[in-house]
């Protein structure tokens, strides 16, 4: 466990890659795409825990069309720097058959975490999936799939606030910052 003058530390050394105001622009351009794609669909959005309830939230706020929410919990890092194997904490509680369904994520670096998403949702009936995520990292994708909906993009550093965390904590920080170094 970290201390709170480690966590204090790592935000003031951190680099910041964008803004509060930033992140809130970039999203109002993803709500106004979301918008465009699915108002007439209603959609079940599922956010993507525990990275993508910032996200999912501010999204939400700025989506004006009758949709249902629920969540979706698989994650590969565990409070972890480095993704793993897929871990399944919770599958969706709604019925997914013969719905259009919206992922919200925090990140898409690798992809095999939303790639399993989509997959599982597919799997469950969904007639149709698409994803939408904040950041997309340049980097390697291990993944084949596209996301439907990006925020911004940042370079292959760690990145954490709007969701993102350090093991752990400063998901609540306003903002994207980026490690000064890779511990």
């Amino acid at each position: 466990m970290l201390t709170p003058e480690e966590v204090n530390d790592v935000l003031a050394s951190a680099d910041c890659i964008y803004t509060a105001d930033e992140v809130d622009a970039a999203l109002d351009a993803m709500a106004s795409n979301i918008t465009s794609v699915l108002e007439n669909k209603m959609p079940l959005v599922l956010c993507t825990m525990i990275g993508g309830i910032v996200a999912t939230g501010k999204l939400l706020e700025r989506l004006h069309f009758p949709l249902t929410i629920d969540y979706i919990h698989a994650s590969r890092y565990r409070g972890a720097m480095v993704g793993a194997d897929l871990h399944w904490n919770a599958r969706p509680n709604e019925p997914l058959k013969d719905r259009t369904v919206l992922i919200v994520d925090d990140i898409f670096d690798e992809g095999l975490t939303l790639e399993a998403l989509v997959k599982d949702c597919m799997e469950a009936g969904a007639a149709k999936v698409y994803s939408a995520i904040l950041i997309e990292k340049n980097c390697t994708k291990k993944s084949t799939l596209k996301v439907d909906f990006t925020g911004l993009v940042v370079e292959n550093r760690y990145v954490f606030g709007s969701g993102m965390d350090y093991k752990g904590y400063l998901r609540n920080v306003a903002g994207i910052y980026a490690l000064s170094e890779m511990e």
